[in-house]
């Protein structure tokens, strides 16, 4: 079974966080919520407080398959300035791991010269940011390990994107069925 790291800091955009993780779970991969804050009280952007599973410095992340990172603001920022996320996303890149972003959180990845030669899309008025990337307008971009959306309205796409990438393709429309998404 796969096991996916969800980096929360203040300020992140919900709905982009936590519809990965519900539909992660569903697909029986095991998601860990990640706390960038130093403690596990995350107030996200619209006002909504969540408890991630762990802090940064509790993870072991040599056990995981990958890592998301949700939008929002000021939740990106807070991403973006992070040493650990940063050298995380680095490393889980360099060793062919998932590193996943949607919303704003794409240009974290391009601001650490991981969308060099590789499709990406983010939120309108990001593009700038993904360093190096053929930007596309598509709901999600994958090359390879890396897979970026666009923003809140394409959350399922993009989780279900990791679930067929994480488990298989059967799987993905297997819940694509069941959630009634576009049917």
């Amino acid at each position: 079974m796969a096991k996916i790291g969800v980096f929360l800091a203040d300020g992140f955009e919900e709905i982009e966080g936590l519809t990965v993780v519900d539909i992660l779970r569903r697909a029986s991969v095991e998601v860990i919520t990640i706390s960038i804050m130093g403690r596990k009280e995350i107030q996200g952007a619209h006002a909504i407080t969540v408890l991630a599973d762990a802090l940064y410095e509790e993870v072991a992340f040599e056990e995981l398959d990958g890592v998301v990172l949700p939008g929002g603001m000021p939740g990106t920022k807070y991403l973006g300035a992070h040493e650990g996320v940063k050298k995380q996303i680095v490393a889980f890149e360099a060793a062919g791991k998932l590193v996943a972003a949607i919303c704003a959180a794409p240009s974290v990845l391009g601001e650490n010269g991981i969308l060099k030669g590789k499709k990406a899309a983010c939120y309108p008025g990001f593009e700038e940011k993904l360093l190096g990337a053929e930007v596309t307008y598509e709901e999600v971009a994958e090359t390879g390990n890396v897979i970026t959306s666009r923003g809140m309205g394409t959350a399922i796409p993009f989780a279900l994107r990791l679930t067929a990438y994480l488990t298989s393709e059967q799987k993905a429309e297997e819940l694509k069925k069941g959630i009634i998404y576009q049917q």
